[in-house]
């Protein structure tokens, strides 16, 4: 496919992209080298913070001191991260939201832009399925990116979830205006029973809405 002749000189310099799988207790990141169409693998692995227990102040600061570790040994120009799953949990997802937050704290005080993309967006892009699983997500890359054989692979499937979200940069190309439409602002308007839940104020169940 012919690229826009306004983009080819861009796409041949050389681009380091980072990308994070948000976790409070694994959180995944990749690093990239990306080229025209090529693309090569640097790094992909996990932070794990099993060992905090249930310190999530502790957590963080883990989060943004080995955040700077990485980018300042890397130096990525762009990252890209995944937008937390709007579960049932809220008490999980604002945890989560933290721990994204930070991540993207540590790259802004780099100097470093960032983009969110949604956890389907990311699994269309790579699998061609919105709903594919992790495994499925990892199989494609081991076969795209020609990565070793599972047992070789990092121990964590989140480092492959975050390698797919820098593969989900990648392939937008720059067209990612739209990506991360999904904010907390939306959820909580779409969702109001579970904000007053989280903060103990009772009411009563909405009703559900016809499909």
């Amino acid at each position: 496919m012919r690229l826009p002749s306004s983009s080819s000189s861009v796409d041949l310099l050389p681009k380091i992209i980072m990308g994070v799988d948000p976790g409070t207790q694994i959180m995944g990141y990749a690093v990239i080298e990306v080229q025209g169409s090529r693309v090569q693998v640097i790094c992909y692995d996990v932070i794990d913070m099993k060992k905090l227990g249930t310190n999530h102040a502790l957590k963080l600061k883990k989060i943004f001191e080995r955040m700077l570790e990485l980018i300042d040994e890397y130096l990525p120009d762009e990252l890209a991260i995944e937008a937390p799953f709007f579960g049932v949990n809220v008490q999980s997802m604002l945890k989560l939201g933290r721990a994204q937050g930070v991540a993207i704290a540590a790259c802004l005080s780099r100097q470093i832009p960032y983009v969110e993309y949604a956890p389907t967006k990311v699994k269309q892009a790579v699998t061609g399925s919105g709903s594919a699983s992790k495994e499925q997500v990892a199989k494609m890359l081991r076969q795209t990116l020609k990565l070793p054989p599972i047992e070789e692979a990092p121990k964590f499937l989140d480092a492959t979830d975050a390698l797919a979200v820098a593969m989900c940069h990648h392939y937008q190309k720059g067209n990612n205006v739209k990506a991360g439409t999904k904010s907390w602002d939306k959820f909580l308007t779409d969702n109001p029973d579970r904000m007053s839940s989280a903060t103990g104020t009772k009411k009563a169940p909405a009703k559900a809405k016809a499909k």
